[in-house]
């Protein structure tokens, strides 16, 4: 779940909590380019004030006079469609005659809405079902590789941490690129065993385990949906963490350090039980060239390349 639908939900829970009549929006189908996903939703207070996007802006003034009018009048959700013609999606702004389909629910549980939130706070994946003919919704156990499913009777949505970046290093580097992590929907584990790092990672947003990182790497586990990214710049430590990532299913492990140093760093690995290409899988040096300087420029670069490979775009070799 990305920052936006979190502060969607906590603003969600904080309106109903405090008396205000609230609709959520969400995106069940699009066509063409629809500017927003599947999935993406929109909380909209009875007074006009609204959380998240459904567009980018395109249809949420319609939306919200609709909700205000009609929508939160009524206890059941309700179907609401832009742009079926070519007409309507320009009038709303739709590029290339986009088309959004929203399901609104105007009466949304807080006591879910609640246990969601703290579900999601505590690092816990959640899937949320709601009937579309009564408008009550549930919630279960959800899996990293749950889609968004909707039907003729029911919406079925996933939220929660579904990928995870394992930082190892708990420097200043780290701390910048946990922080664009989790702006970009990852779940963020910090590992580093040094005690004078450990004071400045008391962060509810972040997991900081303390040992040494091959070790906790074999005990949390590493599957396809988790990016390892070494950052010490202490061979002791990134070394020994990489020879487990890169024997692991994780999607994408890179390390700090230069073409020389990660030149160094790929021939002692080959010493130890790591085939050639196990080895080629290492992402060094770590991050997209853009000829960043600073610790945030760095962080930035980093998680434009995990990004990228997330989504199977090609890389550009490093010479």
């Amino acid at each position: 779940m990305n920052s936006t639908d979190l502060s969607v939900l906590e603003s969600a829970v904080t309106w109903l909590k405090a008396g205000h009549p609230v609709a959520i929006a969400t995106v069940v189908q699009t066509w063409g380019s629809a500017p927003r996903p599947v999935g993406s939703w929109l909380a909209i207070r009875q007074d006009g004030q609204v959380a998240g996007s459904v567009s980018g802006g395109c249809v949420e003034d319609d939306l919200i006079r609709r909700a205000q009018s009609e929508i939160l009048t009524r206890s059941t959700p309700e179907m609401v469609v832009y742009g079926v013609s070519q007409q309507e999606a320009a009038r709303f702004g739709l590029p290339c005659g986009g088309t959004l389909r929203l399901l609104v629910e105007p009466k949304p549980e807080l006591a879910i809405l609640e246990k969601l939130l703290h579900e999601i706070s505590s690092h816990q994946i959640t899937r949320r079902t709601v009937n579309l003919s009564t408008g009550y919704s549930s919630l279960a156990s959800g899996g990293r590789n749950d889609e968004f499913l909707f039907t003729e009777h029911e919406m079925q949505t996933t939220y929660g941490p579904r990928w995870r970046m394992i930082i190892i290093g708990a420097g200043q580097l780290s701390l910048y690129t946990a922080d664009f992590a989790l702006a970009s929907d990852f779940e963020v584990i910090v590992i580093d065993p040094r005690e004078e790092y450990a004071e400045g990672l008391h962060r509810q947003d972040i997991r900081f385990i303390q040992g040494m990182p091959d070790d906790v790497l074999l005990e949390i586990g590493v599957d396809p949906h988790t990016a390892v990214v070494a950052l010490t710049h202490d061979p002791k430590l990134d070394d020994m963490a990489l020879m487990e990532a890169l024997k692991s299913s994780a999607f994408y492990v890179g390390a700090l350090g230069s073409r020389n140093n990660t030149q160094k760093r790929k021939d002692r690995l080959l010493e130890f039980d790591l085939s050639k290409e196990q080895v080629e899988r290492l992402h060094g040096p770590v991050g997209l060239y853009i000829g960043a300087l600073t610790p945030p420029e760095i962080a930035v670069s980093i998680l434009a390349e995990v990004i990228a490979v997330k989504y199977g775009i090609s890389i550009p070799k490093k010479n």
